[in-house]
C-alpha cells in the first residue's frame, strides 16, 4: 500500500516487482568489484515466476545470512544510510515477494519464485 497526500493507493503488482528486482539486484551490484559479474536470469513455467541474481563478488559470509532480511540491518557496520542504503532494501524485497505470495533466499544465487498469475 503507498500513501499519498494522505490518501492510500495501491502500487500495481507490475511497480512491485520492478521494485524487487532493482533492491534484489542493487546489494549486488553495488558489493561486485568492477572487474566482477553480475548475471540476472528470469524464467517461468506453469505454476510460476523465478528471477536469480548472482554474481562474482565476495558474497554474504553464512553467520550474516539469518539477518539480511531485518530491518536495518547491514553486514558491513561500517556503512550509514548516507554511505549505503538504509537498510531497508532486502526486508522491502521480503516483503513485497511474500505479499504475493512468492519465496526469497539471500544466499548466492539471490533467488525470487512468485506464484504465476501473480506476478503481473
Amino acid at each position: 500500500m503507498l500513501w499519498a497526500n494522505g490518501f492510500a493507493a495501491r502500487a500495481s503488482a507490475s511497480d512491485q516487482l520492478r521494485s524487487v528486482l532493482r533492491k534484489a539486484s542493487s546489494n549486488v551490484l553495488r558489493d561486485t568489484p568492477t572487474t566482477g559479474e553480475v548475471a540476472v536470469h528470469a524464467f517461468a513455467d506453469d505454476s510460476e515466476a523465478v528471477i536469480t541474481v548472482s554474481d562474482t563478488g565476495p558474497g554474504i559470509a553464512p553467520g550474516d545470512l539469518p539477518h539480511v532480511f531485518d530491518r536495518f540491518w547491514r553486514a558491513d557496520r561500517s556503512r550509514t544510510r548516507h554511505t549505503g542504503g538504509g537498510g531497508l532494501g532486502l526486508p522491502i524485497v521480503r516483503h513485497l515477494v511474500e505479499a504475493h505470495g512468492g519465496t526469497v533466499t539471500a544466499q548466492s544465487p539471490r533467488t525470487v519464485r512468485i506464484p504465476r498469475g501473480l506476478e503481473a
